[in-house]
């Protein structure tokens, strides 16, 4: 059995923070977000052998570098289209005394592509096209 002691010590490694406590907000009170959100889980899921096949990172997180996105002004990413739901360290010590994330997420539907993401590489295409044919002339 892991203790909260545990949990805490390494949630404070990973994020930086020296005040945290059971009920903290992960993202919002220790901003912790994006890429470093996406780290801390992975090394969270290995160091506890957590299983997280259920895990759906959308309802906790943001994507960082997404609020410069052209396609997200057509398209929501996926973390706009949920409720995001926190995620505290005391839930990191009961999914560790667990061995697996268990969060009843609600229901809900995603697009099958990433509209939003598909819009931004046909935009870089376009740009790369139009400059190499630009300098070519």
């Amino acid at each position: 059995m892991y203790s909260l002691v545990d949990i805490i010590e390494f949630v404070k490694d990973k994020t930086g923070v020296e005040e945290v406590t059971a009920e903290a907000d992960i993202e919002n009170d220790l901003g912790c977000y994006g890429d470093d959100w996406d780290e801390l889980i992975q090394e969270y899921a290995s160091r506890y052998q957590v299983d997280m096949s259920s895990y759906l990172w959308y309802f906790h997180t943001d994507e960082e570098g997404h609020s410069n996105s052209i396609g997200r002004a057509f398209f929501k990413a996926p973390y706009e289209r949920v409720t995001r739901i926190p995620v505290t360290p005391q839930m990191f010590l009961d999914f560790a005394n667990k061995g697996k994330w268990d969060i009843p997420y609600p229901p809900h539907t995603l697009p099958k592509r990433r509209y939003d993401i598909l819009i931004n590489q046909i935009l870089v295409v376009f740009f790369i096209a139009y400059a190499i044919y630009s300098c070519s002339k």
